[in-house]
């Protein structure tokens, strides 16, 4: 699993997760600077350092390129979850802990996901069954 995202880099990615499409250093700039004060060659910079690491692809256009995530923010949130869980010395304890934290919310959609899960499984077992 990759390290987790530093600040500006989550904020690029956020961009480019969001938008779901090939973007450009420019178009990501524009919209950093509604926020913050940046120059064209950080944000150059946080994408070329993003596509050595593996988070994103790019194509060339032109003389500049366009970038595109390698996969989802819920794939980034799910291995940043799996890395975390499976650094503790009691898994069980953290997972406890962890659905203490949760909001209602958060529970329900834990719940939805469990379904959707299940669903998926052609025998409509949970996934421990056959183990």
């Amino acid at each position: 699993m990759p390290r987790p995202l530093g600040e500006l880099e989550d904020a690029v990615m956020t961009r480019v997760w969001k938008w779901n499409r090939p973007v450009t250093v420019r178009e990501v700039l524009e919209d950093l600077q509604r926020e913050r004060s940046i120059a064209y060659t950080t944000v150059m910079t946080v994408l070329d350092n993003l596509h050595q690491k593996g988070w994103v692809r790019r194509e060339a256009e032109g003389r500049a390129y366009r970038y595109e995530a390698v996969s989802t923010r819920a794939a980034y949130a799910a291995a940043l979850m799996n890395e975390a869980w499976s650094a503790s010395d009691n898994p069980a304890a953290a997972l406890v802990a962890f659905f203490g934290m949760m909001s209602e919310g958060q529970r329900e959609a834990l719940r939805d996901a469990m379904r959707v899960v299940q669903l998926d499984r052609p025998d409509g077992t949970s996934g421990e069954a056959g183990r």
